[in-house]
């Protein structure tokens, strides 16, 4: 079996080398023989007919022996291996040429239409001999996952562009479609820039017997004498003194629900896709800060646990292990997740909780493992708004029976939705309320906040 499939991978191979397929341009020539058959009949018409079919089955046969080999081209792909959700990359073939003649060529690949959209631009285009021509195009990450980018097809022909050859080239490589890092560069490129406000972020340091300095300010009535900064007095002609941030290394973790709730859409993204960006987006701001970062996401199961740790090492470690998770059309067992939690992180913590609560009995679970954490940690639960369960409860200018239904329905979860969120608040858990397309500043406003209050 396996030199019958050998010799048959020959036989593929060395068909594909002399193989080609008729062109529109022989078509037509075709087609321009058929009345000069018609004057067969006619003295010394058959021969016409004869030497004009012979001339074109030469110049067939011509066109073919000019045509490359797979041998004399080559196909290189040229694009990022790590592509962020919803994130634009740069996408170049480079086709390089070892035969001696001008060739017109037109590009084909296959790329993962699940987990990429878009491509190179579809056309002809010159090929110089012994030449190099750079087709730029850029893809975007349409969903988490690995997959390979597949082969790349040339249809080549020459210039008299009679038959055409199809050139096939294997590719082994890959690409890792993982949860973007688009808002985390855009929050590192603002707080450089001094515009995190840009984005709804609020810079709010805490000062106070640090050891780190902040900022000068004038002197007042019981700061102490040893924070007078003398040169800065003498130049001002009063005494100013240093005030110092306060430094804390905690630890931040991340619980991200991926249960039914999170698999709805908000836009073109489902609410998971958000909450995943956000919570790496935290995760970079409170790595920067010097807490230790971990996350754990859940449905009725645990499905990916991070430690805790530090630096950079921290974001890429999260990165890597959300990229193979999607949301999944179960309940969420808070009980397990907080189990799980528990048995890993003793010491008190930030527990940051992205999840959807509109099930009044899921709220109330949520609620009893909360507040009995509340002496061991510090819980902020992040609530995705429905913004279509919002639309829906908003009455159309002309209402019939179905959508006063559909209203009262609607009213009836968001009261729900808002006594739970009220529950916790009053248990004393931090809470925020917020839309997924701005959950990202909300999260990061309130890290600071807790941050700067000394609330761990």
């Amino acid at each position: 079996m396996t030199q019958v499939a050998s010799l048959r991978g020959r036989i593929v191979r060395a068909w594909r080398t002399v193989a080609f397929v008729p062109t529109r341009r022989l078509a037509l020539g075709v087609a321009l023989l058929a009345p000069l058959w018609l004057l067969s009949r006619m003295p010394g018409g058959a021969w016409i007919a004869l030497g004009a079919t012979l001339l074109l089955v030469v110049a067939t046969l011509l066109d073919v022996a000019t045509l490359p080999a797979l041998r004399d081209l080559e196909v290189e792909r040229l694009l990022e291996p790590t592509i962020g959700v919803g994130d634009d990359a740069e996408l170049r073939y480079r086709v390089t040429s070892r035969w001696g003649r001008p060739l017109r060529f037109a590009l084909h690949d296959a790329l993962p239409a699940a987990h990429l959209s878009g491509g190179v631009a579809r056309g002809e285009h010159a090929l110089p001999p012994h030449g190099v021509v750079e087709l730029p195009g850029s893809v975007r990450g349409a969903a988490r996952g690995e997959a390979p980018l597949g082969d790349v097809a040339l249809r080549v022909w020459s210039p008299v562009g009679l038959v055409a050859r199809t050139l096939r080239f294997e590719r082994d490589d890959r690409v890792l479609v993982a949860p973007s890092l688009a808002g985390v560069r855009r929050f590192r490129w603002l707080a450089v820039h001094q515009r995190l406000a840009a984005v709804g972020v609020r810079s709010t340091p805490r000062r106070g017997e640090g050891r780190t300095f902040a900022s000068l300010r004038d002197y007042v009535v019981g700061d102490d004498p040893r924070h007078i900064d003398w040169k800065a007095s003498a130049r001002r002609g009063h005494p100013i003194t240093r005030e110092y941030t306060i430094e804390q290394s905690q630890t931040v973790y991340l619980l991200v629900d991926a249960g039914r709730s999170m698999t709805q859409l908000a836009g073109a993204y489902s609410r998971f896709e958000y909450a995943l960006s956000s919570a790496l987006v935290l995760a970079d701001v409170a790595s920067t800060a010097g807490d230790r970062v971990g996350a754990m996401v859940f449905d009725d199961q645990l499905r990916a646990l991070v430690p805790a740790q530090r630096g950079r090492a921290a974001l890429q470690a999260l990165r890597a292990a959300m990229v193979p998770l999607q949301p999944s059309l179960v309940e969420p067992d808070y009980s397990a997740a907080f189990r799980a939690l528990a048995a890993r992180q003793r010491k008190r913590a930030l527990l940051v909780l992205l999840t959807d609560v509109i099930d009044a009995r899921a709220a109330r679970a949520l609620l009893g493992h909360l507040t009995r954490g509340a002496s061991r940690h510090l819980a902020l639960v992040v609530a995705l708004r429905n913004e279509a369960l919002l639309g829906a409860a908003r009455l159309p200018d002309a209402p019939n029976t179905r959508t006063l239904y559909a209203s009262a329905a609607a009213e009836e979860l968001i009261a729900e939705r808002a006594t739970a969120l009220q529950r916790m608040r009053d248990a004393g858990v931090v809470v925020l309320d917020v839309a997924p397309d701005a959950m990202a500043a909300a999260v990061v406003n309130q890290y600071l906040e807790l941050k700067a209050r000394g609330a761990l």
